[in-house]
């Protein structure tokens, strides 16, 4: 297995915080050599110039963290967040849309996906589907209707709902999804061996705020 840095998206996506927190965050990140740093859209510009010269990727969410924005001030937020230098997006699902309205949700999803080669092919989309709020075959239509529409990953979870990443949704997404598309696990993921145990089961990504802590670094 490669270094477990780099399946990192070192994260920060609170309201509050120090003033230094994404800051900080950027330093730890090329310190440790993670694969992101996933911050808000207000501070992707910031992260971007910090991390210029680095190999670590700005990442930022979209439509955070409930799904409900217009497809258009998602669209709008994601071309944003791109001139800013955001290199990954991280798209929250309309839950709504996809337990009642399949065919739109996945007309929504090839837009934005679409949108987003057209400003920049280079940037990876990955969908928040909220598994916690889904049945097993609600997450299974999430990523069939994901991969259609040609995101780059599948992630797990917000963080900001009532339930984070579990073993068994990672390997029910990595099964859906197969083998060459992405799968994220995000949400109350702390430490080494519960990173670990997602990796295992399919994660390639693992988003999470205590990057240092899972890489040996000591508590955050």
């Amino acid at each position: 297995m490669e270094s477990l840095a780099k399946y990192i998206d070192h994260t920060f996506l609170g309201q509050a915080g120090s003033r230094d927190a994404v800051r900080r965050l950027c330093r730890e990140a090329a310190k440790f050599g993670f694969a992101s740093v996933c911050v808000n859209p207000a501070e992707v510009a910031l992260a971007a110039r910090l991390l210029e010269g680095s190999d670590v990727k700005v990442c930022t969410v979209v439509g955070f963290p409930l799904g409900q924005s217009t497809t258009a001030a998602k669209v709008a937020e994601a071309l944003d967040a791109i001139r800013n230098g955001a290199r990954e997006l991280d798209f929250v699902v309309n839950v709504r849309l996809l337990k009642y309205e399949p065919g739109a949700c996945l007309a929504e999803l090839k837009e934005l996906v679409g949108s987003v080669a057209a400003a920049d092919p280079g940037v990876v989309t990955k969908l928040i589907i909220e598994c916690c709020l889904l049945t097993d075959a609600e997450k299974r239509r999430a990523c069939r209707l994901a991969k259609k529409a040609g995101f780059g990953f599948v992630k797990t979870s917000t963080g900001f709902s009532s339930g984070g990443a579990t073993v068994e949704d990672v390997r029910l997404m990595r099964k859906a999804v197969g083998r060459r598309m992405g799968v994220k696990a995000a949400g109350g993921i702390r430490d080494r061996e519960k990173a670990l145990a997602m990796i295992e089961a399919g994660a390639s990504r693992i988003g999470s705020s205590a990057g240092v802590a899972i890489c040996g670094g000591g508590a955050r």
